[in-house]
Formats: structure tokens, C-alpha cells, sequence
């Protein structure tokens, strides 16, 4: 089914009257939705290509190849429960999505939910998470997909070059951003073609690893795998912290699924279904690759090369005939992770938009696409003007930014955890279900998550901490936290500009049924 090509709203239902059409009838039980039609193609997407659109907006060969070192530099063996432990939250806070998608599959998620919550300045700052964390990451997903696209076809010099591999980076976003604003059926088909590549790859790393190890032929002193890799708290509070920090990091990206829920089959349950498979998967990949690279090379190999553990490990585990492997593995999941970063951006923009918080041309959706054809756009040279700042700048702060990614993260992922509590305060003595699933994990989620972003905070704060610094401040705490005072300065000039949509009181929580 098709909806009716978009046209700028004029001004919003107030909150709880949704739009004429079935959300305008919720059930008794539930609080009305504030879904309103914005004209995206309804019904386009099903529960494998949702799936996808997850797992590969998680990225996870370049999660692992970027990451994995880090998180061995500070745990060792202990990584493998790391990922276990980091798993937990993440899992919570996709519960929390489900629900909230339920009662109300909006595509700007977060920033509905917790409007619905906590009121408008709350909602907008949470929209404003989501749009900065996909801002900030995508400079470092281009200079990896700009390195690796010229490592793949042997230009190694050129790769070590940042004019090269900037102008190919931007290349990718321009043609990823023009793939987004297509349509909703062609970019999932391309995510099914790149997640397949990169699982393929992955699996080969892990299965030629296992038989090395096997055969008594994984690099010297390896080749052993213990039951206390499972135990990630060894070392200081302050050591656990920070790799779990950097864990958390490498699951975020799941929430795209639910970014495109207006535009999948049975919007309400579909995507929530989505999210929760996806971390699943996502813990099980993570914990078998960690094993894998631990049993065959060995914490002392992956920290020393913790720049990139999948192209370091290539040439040992492949041969140097079939070591491009990995580079195209780590090549596809990057470009799939840029694809699905500009996606839920866009529709963020596009749901702030249409409910009065952002100007209405950002609202346009394309008459024969049925995407958001402005706010793609817009997504696309944002990221591709920050990512060329940053790299004239210093490579250095382009590596700062992407681990500010995760203050940024923890924010709005909190704040959904805590709304979903809210939001569903009067149903939580209906049942041990509705307790556990719309109380007790969002809860629990929330709260490791905003305990996550306050130990970013301390993290990060000393100029040691990072590639850069100023006035002896770390680079990663001025990114991450100014990004997130920019968003306080720019909201307060939306209520400005916008106080029709700040006038509105939150919608009612859920009431008795």
C-alpha cells in the first residue's frame, strides 16, 4: 500500500489527536498516538529486510575492526564477557523501543517518546541526540570507507594520503545519500547485498581461525581457549568502565530498524520485533569473533594492532592472496553503516518537522519516491561538510570525534529507557509482563546507560584521554558535550521560532484499561 504524496503540514494535531485514519482510534488501553501521516511508503519493508537494515546499521566488521583492540587493550581474554555484559543494556533499551513503538510507530522514535514523557524540551533535545551522534560518526565512517575503497583496488600509497581518501569518502556519501533518497525498497536491497558480504567474511575469519587453533597452528603461544574469559570484571572499576563504555559503542546502531517504522509491514510490532533480534544477533557475532581472534593471535597481537585487528589478522589467517577478504568485509559493512546512518537521520528530521519543531521544508517528502527527500539531502552535505572540516583539521580529532559518538549515544538511548517508564507508569501493576518489559528493563537499561554517559564524562574530561585537547581538556568530552550545548542553544532558538509546538503539553500517559 502507498500513502498519498506528501504535502507541509500546517499545524500539527496537538498531542494525543493523531491524523485522520486508523491511528486516530487507538485502543482503550493505550495512550493515542501522535503518528502522523508524513507520506513515506507504507508497508515497503518486512521483518528480514528490518532485520538487515539493523544489524547492518550496527556495522559489525567495522565495529570489530575498530574497537575489538581497544576493548583487549584494557579487559584482555576478559573481552569475550565483556561483550556479554554490555550486551545486557542494549537488549533493555530494544524492550524499551518495542513498547514504545506499539503505542506509537512514529519515525522520529525518540523524539516522540519522550516528548510524550517528559514534554517538548525534553523531546527535542532526545531528536537532537539522535541527529548529532549520526552527524559526528559518519566523518569516521568515510575516512574508513575512503581508506579501504583504496586499499581494495591496491592503492596503498594513496591511502596513507588524507586528500584521497577524503575526496573518496565524500564520493560514498554523495552516492549513499542518493541510494536513501531512491527509495526505501532499493536501499534495503543494497543493506541485504552488503550485510551478506560482511557476514560471509566474518564467518570465514572465525571458522579458518577455530581450524588454526585446531590444528596447533595459531600464531606462537596461542591456540587455547579458558571458561574465565567469560568473567569481565577483572582489574579496577575504572578499567571495567571504560571497556564497557567502548562495548557500548560498538551495539549502537540497532535502532535503525525502528527509525523506518512507518515504512514496514505491521508498523507496531514488526520493528520492535526487529530491534530485539538484532541485539541478539549482534551479541552472538561480537562473542564468537572475540573468541575467535583471541584464540588464534592472542590480546598482546590485537592490542598492538587495535587501529585495525581485521586487516592486521588478514594476511596470517587468509594468506596474502586471499587477505583482501577482510578489506572488502570491513569495505561493505562500512558503506552499509553509512547508508543506514543517513536513514534514521533523515527520518528523525523529517518526524521533527512534521510535528511543528523544525522548519516545514525539512518535512518534504518526494511525490514519487516517497522518502524524505529533504532531509536525505540535507543529512548528506551536513555529514560530507563536517567529515572534510574534520579532516583538514587533524586526523586526530577525526578519531576523537568518533569516540564521542559515544556520549552522544548513551544520552538519547537513556532517555528513551527512563520515557518508556514514564510513559507506561499506570500499566506497570497490570501484570508480571508489562512490569518486567515496560518497567523493570527500560528501567534498568536507562539507568546503565545515563551511569554510561556520567562515566564518559569523568572518561574523558582530562586532556590525557585524547588525540587532542584545549585548555587541557580532552577533544572527546569537548565534542561530545558541545554537541550537546549546541543543542541546547539550538533549541532555545527553536522555541522561538517554533513556540506552537512548545506551547503543547505532552500527551496523557497510558490509562487504565
Amino acid at each position: 500500500m502507498t500513502t498519498a504524496p506528501h504535502a507541509e503540514p500546517a499545524d500539527p494535531p496537538a498531542p494525543g489527536h493523531a491524523a485522520a485514519g486508523p491511528a486516530a482510534h487507538p485502543a482503550p488501553d493505550r495512550p493515542a498516538s501522535t503518528t502522523l501521516d508524513k507520506g513515506l511508503r507504507a508497508g515497503a519493508l518486512g521483518l528480514l529486510s528490518s532485520i538487515v537494515i539493523a544489524v547492518s546499521s550496527t556495522a559489525p566488521a567495522y565495529s570489530i575492526a575498530a574497537i575489538l583492540g581497544l576493548i583487549v587493550a584494557i579487559s584482555g581474554t576478559h573481552t569475550p564477557g565483556m561483550f556479554i555484559v554490555a550486551f545486557i543494556p542494549m537488549l533493555f533499551i530494544a524492550v524499551a523501543f518495542r513498547e514504545l513503538n506499539r503505542i506509537d510507530p512514529d519515525c522520529g522514535t525518540t523524539f516522540v517518546w519522550v516528548r510524550r514523557a517528559f514534554g517538548p524540551g525534553a523531546g527535542w533535545m532526545g531528536g537532537w541526540g539522535i541527529i548529532a551522534a549520526d552527524i559526528i560518526v559518519m566523518a569516521s565512517l568515510a575516512q574508513v570507507v575512503g581508506r579501504y575503497a583504496l586499499l581494495l583496488v591496491g592503492a596503498d600509497g594513496l591511502a596513507t594520503q588524507t586528500a584521497p581518501v577524503v575526496v573518496v569518502g565524500v564520493v560514498f556519501i554523495a552516492a549513499l545519500t542518493y541510494v536513501c533518497h531512491r527509495g526505501i525498497e532499493i536501499s534495503a536491497r543494497l543493506q541485504l547485498v552488503l550485510l551478506g558480504i560482511e557476514i560471509a567474511g566474518l564467518a570465514a575469519l572465525c571458522v579458518v581461525a577455530f581450524v588454526k587453533v585446531g590444528t596447533g597452528h595459531a600464531m606462537a603461544g596461542h591456540g587455547h581457549l579458558s571458561a574465565s574469559w567469560l568473567n569481565p570484571f577483572t582489574g579496577s572499576f575504572t578499567d571495567v568502565s571504560n571497556a564497557f563504555l567502548l562495548a557500548v559503542f560498538v551495539y549502537w546502531g540497532w535502532d535503525a530498524a525502528v527509525s523506518v517504522n512507518e515504512e514496514t509491514e505491521d508498523a507496531e510490532r514488526i520493528p520492535g520485533r526487529s530491534a530485539v533480534t538484532s541485539t541478539l544477533m549482534l551479541v552472538g557475532i561480537f562473542f564468537v569473533v572475540a573468541v575467535a581472534t583471541l584464540a588464534y593471535a592472542g590480546p598482546a597481537f590485537l592490542t598492538a594492532n587495535s587501529g585495525d585487528v581485521l586487516g592486521a589478522m588478514a594476511d596470517s589467517v587468509f594468506g596474502s592472496t586471499l587477505g583482501k577478504i577482510m578489506i572488502l568485509c570491513v569495505l561493505s559493512s562500512t558503506a552499509a553503516s553509512t547508508q543506514t546512518t543517513i536513514m534514521p537521520t533523515a527520518r528523525a528530521v523529517l518526524s521533527m518537522a512534521a510535528h511543528g519543531a523544525l522548519p516545514t521544508r525539512l518535512g518534504r517528502v518526494h511525490p514519487r519516491y516517497l522518502t524524505p527527500s529533504v532531509a536525505t539531502i540535507t543529512m548528506g552535505v551536513v555529514s560530507a561538510v563536517f567529515y572534510v572540516l574534520l579532516a583538514m583539521a587533524s586526523s586526530n580529532i577525526l578519531a576523537d570525534s568518533a569516540s564521542a559518538t559515544g556520549l552522544l549515544i548513551a544520552f538519547y538511548y537513556g532517555l528513551t529507557g527512563l520515557a518508556c517508564v514514564w510513559v507506561f507508569r499506570k500499566d506497570l501493576r497490570r501484570g508480571p509482563r508489562d512490569l518486567l518489559a515496560k518497567g523493570v528493563l527500560p528501567l534498568l537499561g536507562g539507568l546503565a546507560l545515563f551511569g554510561a554517559f556520567a562515566l564518559s564524562i569523568k572518561s574523558y574530561l582530562p586532556a590525557s584521554s585524547s588525540a587532542t585537547h584545549f585548555a587541557g581538556i580532552g577533544g572527546i568530552f569537548l565534542i561530545g558535550a558541545g554537541a550537546l550545548v549546541l543543542g541546547l542553544l539550538l533549541m532555545l532558538t527553536a522555541r522561538l521560532r517554533y513556540p506552537g509546538y512548545f506551547r503543547r503539553s505532552r500527551p496523557a500517559a497510558t490509562e487504565q484499561g
